[in-house]
């Protein structure tokens, strides 16, 4: 089975500005990937030249096994992140999860009784069945990210890439954020998502890639959230604690050092 993903010896940026070179990487069909880095360290622009919003500057990039286009398709689902969008833009949940049907070509503009149904199906699985009139400001951040989950997955996707997904909720929203797009990846889709949040990918994810303008290291939480990789992806000033099977990533604050026993 081809990779989900491939990326082959790719330089990519934003003019004479280089973000990361020659990144070779793929991820496999049916994975469940985190990306994690500080800011700015490129993890958007990776995101954007899978989706082919941001054309590679040399290099290959092949996503299902075809060349990363800028026009969307039915194959891709992407939620951004949410701070980028306009709240005060007057669109109802519905109407936000019906954006999503436009990303295949349509006759019509209107969605027929068949999409219409899947609309609802799609909203009652991830229970924002009874917001699907309020507008998308009179939402929790909760409901906002399952909107534009659901905008996303409405065209059953095989691969859905989201930035940020985790950001602004409070923890229980977080875990069953987490949780479920760990339920939808059992149903065969690559998930791809980027987050600062450590401990959750710990957690929760099954394979994590530690990104800094370029490839630190990949695999599973246990083996790759080490001392020497996270230092090498932050920059230092990160503790980690283990006990059995579970470990806590903090930051080593100097007004708070940590100190060992």
């Amino acid at each position: 089975m081809s990779p989900a993903v491939c990326l082959t010896d790719v330089t990519a940026g934003y003019g004479q500005q280089v973000v990361f070179s020659d990144l070779s990487l793929e991820i496999g069909a049916g994975k469940f990937v985190g990306i994690v880095g500080p800011t700015g360290c490129g993890k958007t622009t990776l995101l954007r030249t899978i989706l082919g919003t941001q054309p590679a500057l040399s290099g290959q990039v092949l996503v299902n096994g075809r060349e990363a286009r800028p026009a969307p398709t039915g194959t891709i689902g992407y939620v951004p992140q949410l701070g980028t969008v306009d709240w005060n833009f007057p669109v109802t949940v519905e109407e936000v999860i019906m954006m999503g049907l436009y990303a295949n070509k349509r006759i019509f503009p209107w969605p027929s009784k068949k999409e219409r149904e899947i609309v609802h199906d799609l909203a009652d699985r991830l229970g924002i069945y009874s917001c699907l009139h309020d507008h998308i400001s009179n939402t929790s951040g909760g409901q906002r990210q399952r909107a534009f989950l659901a905008r996303a997955l409405v065209n059953n996707p095989a691969l859905l890439i989201l930035d940020e997904p985790t950001s602004g909720v409070d923890i229980k929203t977080q875990h069953q954020i987490l949780h479920l797009l760990a339920d939808i990846n059992t149903q065969g889709v690559t998930i791809v998502l980027t987050t600062h949040d450590l401990n959750a990918v710990a957690s929760h994810l099954p394979w994590i890639i530690c990104f800094n303008n370029g490839l630190i290291a990949q695999g599973h939480p246990r083996d790759i959230f080490t001392n020497d990789i996270l230092d090498k992806t932050y920059g230092g000033d990160i503790v980690i604690v283990k006990h059995d099977d579970h470990f806590l990533i903090t930051n080593n604050s100097p007004l708070y050092p940590a100190t060992q026993n």
